[in-house]
């Protein structure tokens, strides 16, 4: 989106900016507060302090605002500036971290300790927040970042609204929960339950960083800006879609996370989903926030819970084994530290999602993601139907159906394959592909989708963060899969070799329709 640029004496308060449909994004939100719960652990390392740098660097931070980080590691202002100088050096892209710019951003850096059980460390972090407000005249605007671990979410919560710091405490108070969001339907709908007594929905911001990705965010400019894909964008011309995510990583020292949450928590109830409602959708009235969510919405109550006995029909899961990856000799699952002898949490899981609704029904949507697969990449393909007659039938290549390919990552672009005569005197066809690539189309480098996501929360946009109601849909469709799963009557879990795209019984979920996986 292209940016227009206004005077600050005619910037409108953060609490009252209207999100107009249609409208470019603003260069600019309205001075705030940012504090960073969790600003010393790997997510604010990795993510967060080098995004935000890169806002500031490109004048898109306010002209007025304070970063504090929060947590138990103990830090003074300075400390932490060094931490996250470091963190910016190493996790910027080409390391580039202008001295000037370093020291203009870090002016706006603040640490204060605190444990999470505390009230009154709360109650010391708005004595700073209130002396920064005055400092850098923020209008009493806070945003509360919680890169923690979920068990903490709940309790930094309550913690804000005894301290005076939650949504009843005046001015814009506004507060980011990153994945998981839960575990099940139960503890999502209690820990909605908990966050909505501090602060109302509209000011709960659920994070997903696939939604901040450009290619994520150009599937909707490339649905609803260009005319010629809208007449074929149902049950007529789409056989099915895959919607792939796959990792050459294993688990890479997170098994105490792994453990508690496989392949169908950590990817399917949230990402996947998402692509899939994105792809899925109807055109919104508008591009108001609410209007864009609630037809992401309708698509999850368009998919119907998958029956408890029916699950091996619509889903398949399996754990890796050793392997080679990459042509390097990889543990198996059970071999990772941290990780039980005879666990059963699945690193590769895949589902298939009928969407019951006038466009696409009948039209399969195929799922799959998991860890330690031949290479990583992640794309939404729309395979459509085959021609009605088989002219060319003497040319096995001119049977194979058209695909158009949205590649998230990496090489993030578009390609459609069609079918083409080779050159030469012979009738031969071959598939080729129309592609576009967005370094090689725009020249430039693909922003992270923290820096998007970001400045959207500053900005109070909501458009690409999840709302309460398709988190409850989400889990519903999916709560009878994970209840038969983690139940003993379902049986062993299903190994893949590493460096295999997953088991036999994923190929038989969408062999048994007649189809089969992309090759990658």
């Amino acid at each position: 989106m292209s940016a227009v640029v206004t005077h600050p004496a005619e910037r409108q308060p953060l609490a009252e900016q209207p999100l107009r449909a249609g409208l470019p994004t603003p260069a600019r939100p309205a001075p705030a507060a940012l504090v960073i719960f969790g600003a010393s652990g790997d997510l604010a390392q990795r993510k967060l302090l080098s995004s935000l740098f890169r806002l500031e660097a490109a004048g898109r931070l306010p002209d007025r605002f304070a970063i504090v980080g929060a947590g138990r590691t103990a830090f003074t202002d300075e400390e932490f500036r060094e931490h996250a100088r470091r963190a910016v050096q190493r996790f910027t892209r080409n390391g580039a971290c202008d001295s000037r710019a370093w020291t203009a951003f870090a002016s706006h850096l603040f640490y204060r300790r605190l444990d999470y059980d505390r009230t009154d460390d709360f109650r010391a972090l708005g004595e700073t927040l209130r002396e920064l407000d005055r400092q850098f005249q923020l209008d009493d605007r806070f945003v509360f970042y919680l890169a923690t671990p979920p068990d903490a979410y709940v309790r930094i919560a309550q913690q804000l609204r005894a301290a005076g710091l939650a949504a009843d405490g005046g001015g814009v108070r506004r507060i980011v929960v990153e994945k998981p969001f839960g575990r099940d339907a139960a503890s999502a709908a209690h820990l909605n339950e908990e966050l909505l007594r501090c602060f109302p929905e509209r000011e709960i911001y659920r994070i997903d960083h696939y939604l901040g990705k450009e290619t994520v965010q150009n599937l909707l400019v490339f649905r609803f800006a260009n005319g010629i894909f809208e007449p074929i964008w149902n049950r007529r011309y789409v056989d099915h879609v895959q919607i792939t995510v796959a990792e050459t990583l294993g688990i890479e020292h997170r098994a105490q996370y792994y453990e508690t949450a496989g392949a169908l928590r950590d990817m399917i109830q949230n990402h996947l989903l998402q692509l899939l409602c994105l792809t899925a959708m109807e055109p919104p009235g508008s591009l108001d926030p609410e209007a864009v969510r609630d037809e992401k919405t309708k698509v999850l109550q368009a998919i119907r819970p998958i029956p408890a006995d029916e699950v091996e029909r619509f889903a398949a899961r399996g754990q890796y084994a050793p392997g080679y990856v990459e042509g390097r000799r990889v543990p198996g699952y059970r071999e990772e530290p941290g990780v039980a002898p005879d666990s059963r949490v699945e690193t590769f899981a895949a589902v298939k999602l009928p969407v019951h609704n006038w466009r696409w029904a009948g039209v399969p949507f195929y799922l799959r993601t998991g860890k330690r697969l031949p290479k990583p990449v992640s794309e939404i393909a729309i395979q459509f139907r085959a021609v009605p007659l088989a002219l060319f039938d003497d040319d096995e290549a001119a049977t194979e159906p058209n695909v158009l390919a949205l590649r998230i990552q990496p090489n993030e672009g578009i390609s459609l394959r069609i079918q083409a005569k080779v050159p030469g005197l012979e009738l031969r066809i071959r598939p080729v592909n129309m592609e576009f690539r967005y370094g090689t189309a725009f020249g430039q480098d693909v922003p992270d989708a923290y820096e998007r996501l970001l400045l959207d929360c500053l900005l109070g946009d909501p458009t690409l963060f999840a709302r309460s109601d398709w988190i409850d849909l989400a889990w519903r469709i999916l709560d009878p899969v994970l209840q038969w799963w983690e139940s003993p009557a379902s049986g062993a879990i299903e190994t893949y070799e590493a460096g295999t795209w997953g088991p036999p019984s994923a190929q038989r979920l969408i062999a048994t329709d007649g189809r089969r996986w992309r090759s990658l």
